[in-house]
């Protein structure tokens, strides 16, 4: 097992995370006994770096991964939990949750614990002080129920830089990122791991496969890849090209088999980065998921749109959910006020006759609304989790 220094700590490179884990046949109860097989498999091959959160498996992960882990010494492992201030309309208050998880978990300190996604939807809550959410952490951390503190998040740069620039976020100790050689560029994560290391905090990383999207990326590109590196599998390179991003510290995968984990293991055995003409075969095999709107952000169309709608942006969210659902680009038009979303578009042209390359604009303003309209919103899925999760404690 690779490992990273942080502090006084030893951690291991690979991190198990707790959102995907294995279902029983009806799709929706977690396996108990899977997951402590993975939890024991993981502890054997060196893996010490767990991570869960409130409202993951609605609210069960919390409980099972502590049970999991419980048969193993406490000093030998890292526990991450998460407060769920991104879903603020739900109204959680810090001490409640923060004794139900400790009780949850079955532990009396976290060794990590985040704020839950600082974005766009959340940024004014956590920075709010009159709400408390961070000062409470804050004392937890000075009480040693909480050892080190930190946040994850899907923000865009302008919300990101605004809450590291925070006398809140001088307070974090790390940060936690949607990062993988196609958000790279699609979603700004090189400019995101500039902000973060220029505040000087290690990167944690989440969604490395993106979800499982990079873990198959088509018959051929696969044999392609396979022809350059016979023994290792195809999810294997994303962890790969990760080794060369500087500042990561921990890249968790959220593993929901036992021959998932193994494989992962495999690929952290040892340090393995790409080599330049390997990087440029895996950009090659990913080009197809890269073919979108070419839009350059040259900014022309926004001067005169009428409704002074941020076009750039909402094509960068075109190109996003072009490839499926994903948080990030739904979160952050969620965001947005009705009259600023692609929906207040109001097809006048004007955008289309300025754009340098030519871009149909309003066209593909009107497929980004149907695509938004179509794929669940965060909000509804926020009350659907906090619903499942209020059924099944009165259970």
């Amino acid at each position: 097992m690779i490992y990273s220094g942080f502090k006084d700590l030893t951690l291991s490179k690979l991190g198990f995370g707790a959102m995907r884990l294995p279902l029983l046949e009806d799709g929706k109860t977690i396996d108990r006994g899977a997951v402590k097989e993975m939890v024991d498999y993981a502890m054997e091959h060196g893996i010490n770096y767990f991570d869960t959160a409130f409202p993951y498996h609605a609210g069960l992960s919390e409980v099972v991964l502590g049970e999991a882990l419980k048969s193993w010494p406490r000093e030998s492992w890292y526990l991450a939990d998460k407060f769920p201030g991104h879903q603020h309309h739900l109204a959680f208050i810090p001490e409640e949750v923060f004794i139900q998880q400790l009780e949850k978990c079955g532990v009396e300190y976290f060794d990590f614990y985040l704020l839950h996604n600082v974005c766009e939807n959340s940024l004014d809550y956590y920075l709010d002080p009159s709400k408390g959410y961070v000062d409470y952490f804050l004392e937890q951390r000075r009480l040693g129920r909480i050892k080190h503190l930190g946040f994850s998040s899907h923000a865009d740069l302008e919300a990101l830089q605004a809450f590291l620039d925070s006398p809140y976020g001088a307070e974090m100790e790390f940060c936690q990122i949607q990062l993988n050689y196609l958000d790279w560029t699609l979603q700004k994560a090189k400019a995101k791991c500039d902000i973060i290391r220029s505040h000087g905090l290690p990167i944690w990383v989440m969604e490395p496969v993106r979800g499982g999207r990079l873990a198959a990326l088509g018959d051929a590109a696969d044999a392609s890849l396979k022809a350059l590196r016979p023994d290792e599998s195809v999810p294997a390179w994303a962890f790969r090209w990760l080794q060369s991003v500087p500042g990561v510290t921990v890249i968790l995968s959220g593993m929901s088999s036992l021959e998932q984990m193994a494989d992962n293991v495999r690929s952290f055995e040892a340090e393995r980065p790409l080599s330049q003409a390997e990087e440029a075969a895996l950009m090659d095999a990913v080009a197809p998921l890269h073919s979108r709107v070419p839009c350059t952000a040259c900014r022309y169309c926004c001067d005169g749109c009428p409704m002074e709608l941020d076009i750039p942006m909402l094509i960068s969210a075109y190109n996003d959910l072009s490839l499926g659902f994903n948080f990030t680009p739904m979160m952050r038009i969620e965001a947005l006020p009705e009259d600023k979303r692609p929906s207040a578009c109001l097809a006048c042209g004007a955008c289309a006759e300025i754009c340098p390359q030519g871009i149909p604009i309003p066209d593909i303003l009107a497929g980004l609304t149907e695509k938004y309209e179509s794929m669940p919103k965060w909000s509804d899925i926020c009350r659907q989790r906090a619903e499942e999760a209020a059924r099944l404690s009165n259970k």
